[in-house]
């Protein structure tokens, strides 16, 4: 499949609103507020900027303040004075009006987070990914795994599961639906799941007799997915770090990283402030594809993972990234790439690596499926 570079960007606003066509009852139809994310994925052109004055390593910079401007209007705003329905579906066909009328090129999709657990994000053609964490306790080990590995153990998780909802909601560019799903009823539909998995050892239910996080999506899936037709992927957090998707057939895991790294980047222009020596706490996602292991029931060892990634990960971490990838390299674009490079050798499952320099502002390099966004 052939490679894709999406620059990402993430800004937050606070504001107060009602959702009128909701019933009166509903909690969200009363006068409430959120703490919301807005955030973008472009496929912007090398050195791109809004004011016409960008450089090939800029983008990232550009895209979020491109989109901070965009949000302004919203931040300690009453909604319905903004948009008369203002949910996070016509809050991120707002967000991506301006976005557009700012010249922002290539623009992949604009997503709204409204709480830590419920989100949209819409493409421009009215596809929507819809998508709503939820949360449980259990104890579990693994089996089939050699000897001496923890998982065998009795050991236990706080575990999380996002579903995901593929809705084509016509038109996230102006017109279209106001409201995919109201995820009270994804809720009602995962309560009773919640009563088996909660507070319990995974190993004593029916199918989860090896309760990795592959068979853990599948089992979900299985009856999740007649009640929810629109289901697209389930998400499973085994620990706040990895984690794996499944869509029904096609499992994704991901192994998230953080490193601490300087860099200058001497193509800015003069007294740009980051031609100067500076850095960033990054995070790091890799995700990889596997076929799934009938014994282990798993497609990859999250720790095997770790461990072959650790020596491109032993150049990154506590090192000036510039005299690694040199000057051109060490933006988020340039780096994704370099990581790219050199993983190919231990890591020949990798398909997709997300980077952020700073939290959600960054860039996704994928060469395999796309797959679902992970919130910022």
């Amino acid at each position: 499949m052939p490679q894709q570079l999406f620059h990402i960007a993430a800004a937050p606003f606070e504001a107060a609103l009602r959702v009128p066509v909701l019933p009166t009852e509903h909690r969200a139809a009363r006068l409430h507020g959120h703490s919301y994310r807005a955030r973008v994925r472009a496929a912007l052109p090398s050195g791109w900027s809004p004011v016409g004055r960008g450089f090939a390593g800029g983008e990232t910079d550009a895209l979020q303040a491109a989109l901070a401007a965009a949000v302004a209007p919203l931040d300690y705003a009453d909604l319905n004075a903004r948009l008369p329905v203002p949910t996070d579906e016509n809050l991120a066909r707002f967000v991506h009006r301006r976005l557009a009328d700012a010249g922002v090129p290539g623009i992949a999709t604009v997503g709204i987070r409204s709480t830590a657990d419920t989100g949209a994000d819409l493409a421009p053609d009215g596809h929507a990914h819809l998508w709503h964490r939820f949360r449980f306790e259990a104890a579990h080990r693994l089996p089939h795994v050699p000897d001496g590995h923890p998982c065998g153990r009795m050991h236990g998780h706080g575990f999380e599961v996002i579903l995901h909802l593929d809705q084509d909601l016509g038109g996230a560019a102006s017109g279209g639906a106001d409201m995919g799903v109201d995820f009270d009823a994804i809720a009602a539909l995962w309560a009773p799941l919640d009563a088996q998995l909660d507070h319990a050892c995974l190993n004593d239910i029916p199918g989860l007799e090896n309760p990795t996080s592959e068979l853990l999506c599948r089992w979900l899936w299985a009856r999740l997915k007649p009640q929810v037709p629109a289901l697209s992927w389930v998400t499973v957090y085994e620990t706040a770090t990895a984690g794996c998707h499944f869509d029904g057939g096609h499992y994704r895991i991901w192994k998230e990283l953080r490193f601490e790294s300087a860099l200058r980047l001497e193509q800015a222009p003069d007294g740009d402030r980051r031609r100067r020596l500076h850095g960033h706490s990054y995070l790091l996602r890799l995700h990889l594809s596997a076929p799934l292991d009938d014994v282990l029931g798993w497609t990859l060892d999250y720790g095997d993972v770790k461990a072959l990634f650790r020596p491109v990960y032993d150049r990154l971490d506590h090192h000036r990234l510039d005299t690694r990838t040199g000057p051109a390299g060490a933006d988020p674009a340039g780096l994704a790439g370099w990581i790219r490079e050199q993983a190919a050798g231990g890591l020949p499952w990798l398909e997709r690596i997300d980077l952020q320099q700073t939290p959600g502002c960054g860039a996704v390099l994928c060469w395999g499926d796309l797959g679902p966004a992970l919130p910022a």
